[in-house]
């Protein structure tokens, strides 16, 4: 099977571009919106509000990460982490619910924290600017 190494490096870029593009937008619509629901959120919750900038390492500085492919194995944890926070202070009601439009109310949820976790244990791959041989890569 040598000659799939090529397509599995080139399914983990695209793994990992999608990926952190399409939680780069939601992270960019929350720097556009400001911090005032996530802080609202948090403090809710009865946490420290400074956790609600968290959001912004989760939504935008790991999602560059990811589409860069340095450190992604890193970057992928952290959306795993900020996935899991967001559905346990935001989506915990939706978890056995249906979506009014079909389907599961959390699929994009689950397909971001489902997505992070396989780039976090395949790793880039050869495209990326950390290289295959990085050892957070």
């Amino acid at each position: 099977m040598s000659g799939s190494q090529p397509s599995q490096d080139l399914g983990k870029a695209v793994l990992r571009i999608v990926l952190g593009a399409l939680i780069l937008l939601h992270g960019i619509s929350k720097l556009i919106a400001g911090p005032g629901f996530v802080t609202q959120v948090v403090t809710q919750a009865g946490l420290p509000v400074v956790l609600a900038y968290g959001v912004y390492i989760g939504e935008v500085v790991a999602p560059v990460l990811l589409i860069l492919g340095l450190w992604a194995r890193v970057a992928a944890l952290i959306v795993v982490v900020n996935m899991l926070v967001a559905v346990g202070l935001v989506h915990v009601k939706q978890l056995g619910m249906m979506a009014d439009t079909g389907g599961w109310a959390l699929e994009l949820q689950a397909m971001f924290l489902g997505g992070a976790l396989a780039v976090a244990l395949l790793g880039a791959g050869r495209l990326s600017v950390g290289g295959i041989n990085g050892k957070w890569n």
